[in-house]
């Protein structure tokens, strides 16, 4: 049978053995060192000018002086004068007296451990944590760093219907809160108060776009503060196309262009058309008409002017339409039907 325990190394009293209060006082001083194991310090390598009573120190690498020579991670501690050796054994727990660090040896060295901690019901860091918030902490900043590459804070919920996201509470009252929230799409959620809340933003998880009150409801909806949507504003992608409307708000591109055989045209989103032909031949003795190359709402304002002749010439107009308007040429001089060319342009609406 060996003398001491298989765990902690305390003597055992041997049979008939005298002065027993010796092994007895031996092992009590061991129990008093271990049990509840706390240090001044982790990897200590020298020691103090003058130890008081009851110190204690996990050794470090490269111990001096009255340590020198001890194994690493060595638990020395200062009683009855002198001090005194002890071998950890796996799995021995001890905390730092000023700093609360809590180790636990290995084998081979002081290593941080979970102690059960991924296992446990409930954690309070500085703080009391309750069955509705399992994990709670309380301190200036919490941080989540990486082990060489990226890092990953994941949010997990049961299914579509519940909520996994991050509240932002202002005295324990929520203004702002983002993430899934009753649903499998993401949003950004704000209350003045904590019991009224309104949807800012929210992206839709199948087709990524944007809606909420922080978004254009409406082609017409100018609210100040609102993103606008790309549908509903202007710009290289949309400023020039189709123009079309659907009561009279826009819906289509601000400008739209073309050329046909009747001349060239040009639309806005607000509703102004101008056509114009460049060059149009009229017919001598006859009325020439010209068919505006797209159609107005009603009969625009027309305006002719002659290009070419050796003499004065007029152009008049006849009848109006949407869609065309008649043309006179005459000679100033002698009221005769000529065949200039002229310039013509008609400005009005398309709806």
């Amino acid at each position: 049978m060996s003398d001491t325990s298989p765990i902690l190394s305390l003597p055992y009293l041997a049979p008939a053995q005298a002065q027993k209060h010796v092994t007895v006082n031996e092992a009590l001083t061991r129990l008093d060192i271990l049990a509840r194991l706390s240090v001044a310090a982790f990897a200590a390598e020298t020691p103090p000018e003058q130890p008081a009573e009851g110190d204690v120190y996990a050794l470090g690498a490269a111990p001096t002086d009255a340590w020198a020579g001890q194994p690493p991670g060595t638990v020395a501690a200062f009683t009855g004068g002198a001090w005194l050796f002890l071998e950890p054994g796996p799995g021995w727990f001890a905390v730092a007296r000023q700093t609360g660090e809590a180790l636990v040896w290995t084998g081979t060295d002081w290593s941080a451990s979970p102690l059960g901690i991924a296992e446990a019901d409930r954690l309070g860091v500085g703080t009391t944590a309750d069955a509705g918030n399992p994990l709670a902490v309380a301190g200036p900043a919490a941080l989540f760093t990486h082990a060489g590459a990226g890092h990953r804070v994941k949010v997990n919920k049961a299914s579509a219907a519940d909520t996994a996201s991050l509240l932002f509470q202002s005295g324990w009252s929520g203004r702002a809160e983002m993430g899934l929230a009753g649903s499998d799409n993401w949003s950004i959620k704000v209350s003045a108060d904590g019991a009224s809340w309104t949807e800012a933003l929210a992206i839709d998880a199948a087709t990524g776009r944007a809606s909420g009150a922080a978004v254009q409801a409406s082609p017409a909806d100018a609210s100040p503060g609102k993103l606008m949507r790309a549908d509903y504003g202007y710009g290289p992608a949309t400023l020039v196309g189709t123009v079309s409307q659907a009561g009279g708000t826009p819906t289509g591109a601000a400008i739209e262009t073309g050329t046909n055989g009747s001349g060239t045209w040009t639309r806005f989103a607000d509703g102004t058309q101008i056509c114009h032909h460049v060059g149009l031949a009229t017919a001598s003795g006859a009325v020439a008409t010209w068919t505006y190359p797209a159609a107005f709402s009603a009969a625009p304002a027309v305006t002719a002017t002659p290009t070419s002749g050796a003499t004065a010439r007029i152009v008049t107009l006849g009848t109006r339409t949407a869609t065309a308007v008649e043309l006179h040429s005459f000679d100033i001089s002698g009221g005769d039907a000529v065949s200039p060319s002229c310039d013509v342009v008609a400005h009005g609406r398309w709806f």
